[in-house]
């Protein structure tokens, strides 16, 4: 057997940064997408003579596509990571990031390439799911499987906060560009700025593949041959997979309701500013980052399972809260209403990466983890924006949109439970 080499402190910490960077800049990609979505697809991508709610589901469907296409890349990426090394399937995954966003980027709209407007649209948004459904699974196990022992949960927590982060710059490029541009040139070229930028993506994909070590675990060689990676999670850890999907309904519901739905609800039903909103939901973000590492961290000392059902029960509970505040139409309750929202969704994310990793073995950790996860973002997060927007239109009331989220949240809630018990078993 090969002898097993221990990262040196700054190779662990090189790693973190670097996955974090990468996570960041992947996610802004997918992230800018749902922004646009809200806000300029709708007036883009399809005939002008569809009604406004017509358009913003048509646009939302679109945002969807991406997220269908995460289990499937999961899959793929998983399989190849699991054989072949953690780095080297992260690496492809944002390569391929970086190139479907600038792609997107320039898109002839539905004024100048009719039907095939939105089909490319469609097309691309598939190709991004397939790429964030490999990169988180890589990301994370760079960071958790390189971590000291008894820091996996404070590592892990170092790629999730590339969700707030690419949230963040996401917001920040697109206020940006609405504050620097008149409206009629931010809707003629400016929306494209923010997906060119994300040719930055390519040069940490190929800096992940050169630069950066393998983990040791991944590097772990066994003495017999097995089955496919992925065809030992389906047949020995199906329940493991299906259960840390339903774990992460919740996380991935109420986060996109916040920052996707939440975002043209208060445009269009309250009539609040735009840039008042993103401004919320940047300000949410910044503040989720530490929080995020703080949870990783107390998951490494008090445990994963208690402090994320915690954060499945207050997220549940605060749902009831968030649309009444944002309803008043004041800069600070919708700040506010994010914002802790945000903070309590930080409860399940940030112990979620070292949770998931810990649920299989390390031959075919990649694509249990990353499997689980797509599973839990179809279901959660794909979905969540179109509910949100056809329950409102139904019941005339964000109290629909409450009750959708807590559900989502018992869901996450009885799937850790089952998960727990479990692992005492």
């Amino acid at each position: 057997m090969a002898r097993k080499r221990t990262p040196s402190g700054s190779s662990i910490i090189k790693i973190a940064v670097t996955a974090s960077a990468g996570a960041a800049i992947e996610w802004y990609d997918f992230f800018i997408y749902g922004t646009a979505a809200a806000l300029v697809f709708p007036k883009l991508f399809f005939p002008a003579d569809l009604p406004p709610f017509v358009a913003q589901i048509a646009a939302f469907s679109t945002f969807a596509v991406g997220f269908l296409a995460r289990p499937i890349g999961g899959l793929l990426f998983g399989h190849f990571g699991d054989l072949f090394g953690r780095k080297r399937a992260l690496a492809v995954a944002l390569l391929i990031m970086g190139a479907a966003t600038t792609c997107v980027g320039l898109l002839p709209t539905y004024a100048t390439a009719g039907v095939l407007a939105p089909l490319l649209l469609v097309l691309l948004r598939f190709v991004q799911g397939l790429a964030v459904g490999g990169q988180w699974g890589g990301a994370a196990l760079l960071a958790i499987e390189s971590a000291p022992p008894g820091k996996q949960g404070f590592y892990g927590s170092f790629v999730q906060i590339g969700v707030p982060l690419g949230v963040v710059l996401a917001n920040v490029v697109f206020l940006l560009a609405g504050v620097l541009l008149p409206p009629d040139h931010f809707l003629d070229w400016g929306w494209r700025v923010p997906f060119l930028l994300s040719v930055a993506l390519v040069l940490i994909g190929l800096y992940v593949q050169f630069a950066l070590e393998e983990p040791q675990a991944a590097n772990a060689e066994t003495d017999q041959p097995k089955a496919p990676p992925l065809v030992r999670i389906l047949k020995e850890h199906l329940g493991d997979v299906l259960l840390a999907g339903g774990a992460f309904v919740a996380n991935n519901t109420c986060f996109y309701v916040a920052i996707t739905y939440a975002v043209a609800y208060g445009a269009t039903s309250v009539g609040v500013a735009k840039e008042t909103m993103l401004s919320a939901v940047m300000i949410g973000s910044v503040v989720m980052v530490p929080v995020l590492v703080a949870c990783g961290a107390a998951s490494d000392r008090y445990g994963r399972r208690g402090i994320f059902m915690l954060g499945a029960v207050l997220c549940g509970l605060w749902a009831f809260a968030m649309f009444p505040l944002i309803d008043t139409g004041s800069p600070l309750a919708i700040t506010v209403a994010i914002t802790v929202a945000l903070v309590l969704i930080s409860l399940m994310y940030g112990p979620q990466a070292a949770l998931f990793a810990e649920l299989f073995p390390v031959e075919v950790r990649y694509s249990g983890a990353s499997l689980g996860y797509q599973i839990g973002s179809v279901f959660g997060g794909g979905f969540a924006p179109i509910i949100a927007t056809a329950l409102f239109e139904r019941f005339r009331s964000s109290g629909s949109i409450a009750v959708y989220m807590a559900a989502m949240c018992l869901v996450s809630l009885a799937s850790t439970w089952m998960l727990a018990r479990r692992a005492r078993r």
